[in-house]
Parts: C-alpha cells; sequence; structure tokens
C-alpha cells in the first residue's frame, strides 16, 4: 500500500505545523489553490507555539514546519526562507500617535504596548529594537494572536504592533494603521522539513506555491546543504517577496 500511494503522487497527506499568524494570514490563498490542484490529498493543519512547531517537525509528527522563530535552533530541519515581513502600529481613530508627522520608537515608548507573546511572530526582533535605543517599552498586554492584539487596542488597552499582513482593510477600517517598518527590522518567515524526508511532488508543489523562488532546484540544492551556515550562504543574496 505504500508503494502504490507514494507511486500515486495525486493521492496523500500532507500536515503542516504553524503559527495563528501563518494559518491565518499567509496560507490561505496557498491552500486554496493547493487544494483545487490536489483535490485527493488531505490536509492536516497543526497550530502551536513556534518551539512546539519545530519540534513537530523536527520528530517526524508533521511534514513541514512554518514559522519566523525557533526553526533554527533545531539543526536536523532543513530551513528554506519563505518571504521578509515587517510590522505596523494600529490604534484608535483620533490617537496622538496618529497625529505624530512621524512614528518613534520614543514616541511609541511613551505609551502602553498590546503585542505578540515573547517567541512569537518576530517580538524578539521588537524588544531588540527598544534596548538599542535604550528604551524599555511599556507591554501591558501580550497575546499569540493578532485578532486578539486588535480586540485589546479597540478596548482602549495599549497601542497595537502587529504584523503588517494581519492588517485586514476592511474589518479593521475603525483603526488607524502606521507603518512601522522604518523602527523595526523586518523578520523573516521560514519553511523547515526534517533532514532525510522523501519530498513527494505535491509537497514541492506546495512550497513552490507558499515561496515561488523555491524551486525544486532550489530544494535539491538545500537537502545536500550539511548544516546551518551552508543553508544561509545558498539563499545568500536571495531576493525574497516581502508581505
Amino acid at each position: 500500500q505504500i508503494a502504490q500511494e507514494f507511486s500515486n503522487e495525486k493521492k496523500g497527506t500532507l500536515s503542516i505545523a504553524t503559527t495563528h499568524t501563518q494559518a491565518r494570514y499567509a496560507l490561505p490563498p496557498v491552500i486554496r489553490d493547493f487544494i483545487k490542484q490536489y483535490p485527493d490529498v488531505a490536509l492536516h493543519m497543526h497550530q502551536g507555539s513556534p518551539m512546539q512547531i519545530a519540534e513537530m517537525a523536527a520528530d517526524g509528527t508533521v511534514d513541514f514546519a512554518i514559522a519566523t522563530e525557533a526553526l533554527e535552533l533545531f539543526g536536523d530541519l532543513v530551513m528554506m526562507p519563505c518571504y521578509r515581513w515587517n510590522r505596523c502600529v494600529v490604534v484608535p481613530q483620533g490617537h496622538p500617535l496618529a497625529k505624530l508627522p512621524k512614528l518613534t520608537l520614543e514616541a511609541l515608548a511613551e505609551y502602553p504596548i498590546v503585542t505578540y507573546v515573547f517567541g512569537f511572530t518576530g517580538r524578539s526582533k521588537l524588544d531588540e529594537a527598544f534596548s538599542h535605543r535604550g528604551l524599555t517599552p511599556k507591554v501591558v498586554f501580550t497575546a499569540a494572536d493578532a485578532d486578539v492584539i486588535k480586540t485589546y487596542v479597540r478596548l482602549g488597552l495599549g497601542v497595537g504592533i502587529v504584523a503588517k499582513m494581519a492588517v485586514d482593510t476592511n474589518l479593521d477600517k475603525d483603526l488607524v494603521v502606521l507603518d512601522a517598518s522604518e523602527l523595526f527590522e523586518s523578520s523573516v518567515t521560514k519553511i523547515g522539513f526534517r533532514r532525510g524526508t522523501f519530498l513527494r511532488g505535491f509537497m514541492c508543489d506546495f512550497i513552490e506555491k507558499f515561496a515561488p523562488h523555491l524551486t525544486r532546484e532550489v530544494m535539491a540544492k538545500a537537502i545536500q546543504c550539511h548544516n546551518k551556515q551552508e543553508l544561509e550562504e545558498l539563499f545568500e543574496g536571495v531576493e525574497l517577496p516581502v508581505h
């Protein structure tokens, strides 16, 4: 049965572990296209913290892990960069920050902040930016999910800092969105799988739909890399899409 299933590239299962941000904002169009092309492949999405996601890929519970943090802690994962993203600040209409000619970290540090839990969605880059300036942000509320963060911004709990892709122009019309890409270093979302994983045709297609620069040729080279350093060298200078 296994041999039969492997020869039939249109059937099978694909399991992906990822965070809420990816599952909710980055993956839907990719999954819609994938299901259209492979109606007989069952897709299983597991959500968790970046650490849990990396562990699931490392121990073979899932085929792929997609996350921004923690993947590099597992040496036996082949990791490939998918896209670059940055943050924005969300505030209620009429908020003093929305009236500033230019948003600064100093101005942000004056207000209570609502953002991601540490270890989630590039939170470390946010903390680094403030400490680099000798500032301590007043983080009053953290969540793993941008929708929850925006809810608490609406309640007046503080200023929200979320991934730019997590803002919906229709649903979030009541909030003012301020670009913060000059304040924080951009983060890179990666896809990782366990070394030695047999990549079936539909698995390669999924990766290519998610990150078009990751062609089969590039994947083959990535699999040949022996360590993290070789992987980094392979992708050095590659222009990543920005979300």
